[in-house]
């Protein structure tokens, strides 16, 4: 087990799904209410940690969007977003394609500059200062309507050069991917690649949505691709990558135990799979974890580690060349490792 640590340690990884508002750890969440004059109903970090133990997605959303509310400035969002990258920089990753939610920001009226800026600026330091790479993705809450989403795309146009693509998140169960066909069609009209949470609580039929309906270039979650045969197959013929979140599932009974995560049989099914962290700091736990957790409970071997990190910069949005140079360092991180073990 050790020799797996250290192999996971040192591989190069890209996260591909990961909310911005979900690596909002405990002090921070403290310190900023403090520094903004936010009411929050806890008296220590203790109790926001507590707070933290829930076991249902409604459980999770509910402090997620409380936790969302003592986020208010330029600095606020900077120092959360750098928070993180210096945190996976632990981690090995060398790019990231980070979700932000701007809905759960303009209706409390905090300006969308106020929010992008705060995040460009220190993805610009993460890049000087790490070398990580960084793309930003704006999800539309599903929970909302689609007018809303369309104003949301509207507010961002002065930004589109600065986000690579939209997604779709929040509570999945009774709003299909289908709710939002026109504003993912204006999207792509724009040139942005489209995502979308399918399949975590959502049925399979949620996943053909995301496809066919919504024309997406990538699935987040995904899980239960597997209960359809046929579904299974098209993933892998159409190589459609899929951001697995294994903690993250574990935490919201999405698996009941993480040796039935079914990332193993994706893996078998030639699916283009790659694990991530979802909401970090809710969850227990940033992308190594995740990569132990599944390791120790599939008894994963180091080809399929290689697979998944390799997967994680295919399935990337990086340009051919860019993609082509991360599998090259994993590839000699392999032969080192390969060499000293």
């Amino acid at each position: 087990m050790p020799a797996l640590n250290n192999f996971i340690s040192g591989l190069p990884k890209a996260e591909l799904h990961m909310h911005l508002e979900g690596s909002l750890e405990p002090p921070q969440m403290f310190k900023f209410a403090k520094r903004n004059n936010v009411d929050i109903p806890f008296k220590t970090v203790d109790e926001i940690r507590a707070a933290y133990n829930f076991n249902s997605l409604q459980d999770f959303l509910d402090i997620y969007y409380q936790g969302m509310n003592v986020l208010r400035t330029e600095e606020d969002f900077h120092e959360l977003t750098l928070a993180y990258l210096q945190r996976v920089h632990l981690d090995n990753v060398k790019h990231v394609e980070v979700f932000f939610d701007p809905q759960g920001h303009t209706v409390r009226d905090i300006p969308f500059s106020v929010v992008i800026e705060g995040i460009l600026t220190a993805f610009k330091e993460a890049k000087s200062k790490l070398n990580i790479s960084s793309k930003l993705i704006m999800c539309f809450l599903r929970h909302l309507n689609e007018d809303d989403a369309f104003k949301t795309l509207e507010g961002a146009g002065p930004y589109l050069d600065h986000i690579c693509g939209v997604g779709l998140d929040s509570s999945e169960v009774g709003n299909p991917p289908s709710k939002f066909e026109r504003v993912f069609d204006q999207a792509g009209k724009l040139g942005l690649k489209r995502v979308a949470h399918a399949g975590e609580e959502g049925p399979p039929d949620y996943i053909f949505q995301a496809l066919d309906i919504l024309k997406i270039d990538r699935i987040d979650h995904g899980n239960r691709a597997m209960e359809d045969p046929i579904l299974i197959k098209r993933l892998g013929e159409e190589k459609i990558t899929l951001t697995v979140c294994p903690l993250s599932n574990k935490k919201l009974c999405v698996v009941q135990d993480m040796k039935q995560h079914p990332i193993g049989k994706m893996l078998q099914a030639n699916i283009r799979a790659t694990i991530n962290s979802d909401d970090p700091a809710y969850f227990g736990g940033y992308i190594n974890d995740n990569y132990l957790a599944v390791s120790d409970a599939l008894g994963l071997d180091l080809v399929s580690l290689e697979i998944l990190a390799k997967n994680s910069f295919i399935g990337s949005f990086l340009k051919d060349k860019e993609k082509q140079s991360h599998i090259d360092s994993i590839n000699q991180y392999i032969r080192g490792f390969a060499t000293t073990s």
